[in-house]
């Protein structure tokens, strides 16, 4: 069985989040092996004239490379890395932690535990005072 479909489920706790304003943060961890990627990371950001935007930054061993997307292009962006080579992404809220794991049969779960973060990222919190979400 594939896991994509457990991985868009995910990603629909990370979309939810966003409209709710209880996003943290969002992580790509847990490599398969010794990679040269090490970890991507997610966050809200607001562009000119608060357009809505998402930074994903890739970790190397030597460099960080940052680029900017819609909600919907982030998904297609990290959806491949997934199992190659991280088997987890963590998603941090006010709410909870949700955290997707991949098995060694690369079967997909998700699980939810106490949040980590009280307060939402600080463009989340931004976004809610302009009435932006």
């Amino acid at each position: 069985m594939s896991f994509q479909p457990v991985f868009t489920l995910f990603w629909e706790n990370v979309k939810e989040s966003i409209q709710n304003g209880t996003y943290a943060k969002l992580t790509l961890a847990k490599t398969i092996g010794d990679t040269e990627l090490k970890n991507i990371y997610v966050r809200p950001v607001l562009l000119e004239n608060d357009v809505f935007s998402l930074s994903v930054t890739a970790r190397y061993k030597t460099e960080e490379v940052e680029s900017f997307h819609t909600l919907d292009e982030a998904f297609i962006i990290l959806a491949p890395y997934m199992n190659n080579p991280f088997l987890t992404a963590l998603l941090f809220t006010t709410e909870n932690d949700i955290t997707f794991k991949l098995n060694k049969k690369r079967v997909g779960s998700i699980i939810e535990q106490a949040p980590t973060f009280k307060n939402a990222s600080d463009v989340i919190l931004e976004m809610k005072a302009k009435g932006i979400i």
